[in-house]
């Protein structure tokens, strides 16, 4: 039997994130300046607070200098740093998840030697992931068949001596500006595809011929046409031009970061949970400005419409986060997974959340009016950064699919 009563400890940590959003984050994240910014960085001294407070590396072990933080804890602390700002929170929450999957699975004692001190001393030690996600493309998808999708791997690895050499570009990669550190997946084959001759290299921020350019805010295509780029926190393309890296370097037995785990749908729901925060933001202050909005005598929110709406939204909020503890709960326990769930629950989180969120930030933006379009108030910020959920990862249609062949017990080869 599974439980969601969180420890003493869990509640303490909560309280202690939340108070310190409410009092340094939504000031910088709300501040009309900062809504109305073409290039929207979020204050390094608030993330260098947040880090002091353990949150960078919150999911790294214990023995390793972490708070060694479970799946349900970091979802948790994750939802309500989205409340504050969904960029600062998706920082935050890629530099911890990185640094358990580097630094407690995937590194050697050797390269943890090499960078871990450095990681958990450096308020600003952010890490970075340039990689290709097999399982995120759904461009060659077939329904109850065998998945025969090869993503192309940008970078190419040629040996020299004790020594590769680092050649391409990753169009875009999350956390790229901060990190100090990058585990770059590259293919020592120029001609294979796939993950046939995939490797993942660690490669130190300043190391020479690697070059990160930020996006413009506005792309131009191939065909001439403009395009807003969206995404959430900092990011940009990471360029390799004959970069060396030591041989050592390469994290054995590695062809992708993340495991069978996130693939079969019963990883962490760490996305899903900072979208129930932005959902979060969107409601709170949809009822704070209900208490305070007069109209025919009667403060807004006692008036059936509104009323209705904020109940509207508080049901989706509440039935996200059961989900999204529910998967949490059972990617802490994956023994007992099939006792709490035969379903892929972080994919039903993903498909039903993104929805349920995006509707529920359009609900809390009509309890504004005319004011919830106004580009110096959150509420359009929240509409915007919520839809990005709902087309980021895999599409909502494929994840239903993957649902569906669970059902139906399915298995790909």
């Amino acid at each position: 039997m599974f439980s969601f009563q969180l420890s003493a400890e869990q509640q303490e940590f909560r309280d202690a994130v939340k108070d310190f959003v409410t009092n340094e984050v939504k000031a910088v994240a709300n501040h009309p300046d900062r809504l109305q910014a073409e290039d929207p960085h979020f204050v390094p001294a608030i993330l260098e607070q947040a880090s002091q407070m353990g949150l960078r590396t919150l999911a790294l072990s214990e023995a390793r200098g972490g708070a060694g933080a479970d799946h349900l804890t970091a979802c948790v602390l994750a939802e309500e740093l989205a409340v504050g700002d969904i960029g600062f929170a998706a920082t935050l929450a890629r530099t911890s998840e990185l640094g358990h999957v580097l630094f407690d699975e995937a590194m050697s004692d050797a390269q943890r030697a090499q960078f871990l001190k450095s990681y958990v001393e450096d308020d600003n030690y952010h890490l970075a992931y340039a990689g290709s996600d097999i399982e995120a493309d759904d461009s060659g998808w077939n329904y109850h068949r065998s998945e025969k999708s090869e993503v192309e791997i940008p970078v190419v690895a040629t040996k020299a001596g004790n020594d590769l050499v680092l050649n391409g570009t990753y169009a875009f990669v999350a956390n790229a500006p901060l990190a100090k550190l990058f585990a770059v997946q590259v293919k020592t084959d120029p001609k294979a595809t796939g993950l046939t001759a995939a490797v993942i290299v660690l490669v130190p921020a300043g190391t020479a011929g690697l070059t990160i350019k930020e996006p413009a805010k506005v792309e131009t295509d191939a065909d001439g046409e403009q395009y807003y780029r969206w995404f959430h926190g900092t990011g940009g393309s990471v360029t390799f031009k004959d970069v060396k890296v030591p041989a050592a370097n390469v994290l054995a037995g590695r062809s992708q970061l993340f495991g069978a785990a996130a693939a079969s749908g019963r990883g962490s729901p760490l996305v899903q949970a900072l979208n129930i925060g932005l959902g979060r933001a969107a409601y709170e202050s949809a009822i704070d400005y209900a208490k305070i909005r007069v109209q025919g005598g009667l403060p807004i929110i006692q008036h059936q419409a509104v009323g209705n709406i904020l109940a509207e939204i508080a049901i989706r909020l509440e039935t996200s986060r059961n989900l999204v503890w529910k998967a949490a709960y059972a990617a802490d326990h994956a023994g007992e997974y099939a006792a709490i769930s035969e379903l892929p629950l972080q994919i039903m989180a993903k498909a039903y959340v993104s929805h349920a969120v995006h509707e529920a930030a359009l609900l809390a933006a009509e309890c504004f009016g005319a004011m919830g379009v106004m580009k110096d108030m959150p509420q359009p910020h929240y509409v915007h950064h919520a839809l990005v959920f709902v087309h980021s990862d895999t599409s909502n249609s494929t994840a239903k699919l993957r649902v569906a062949e669970a059902i139906a017990d399915f298995k790909r080869d």
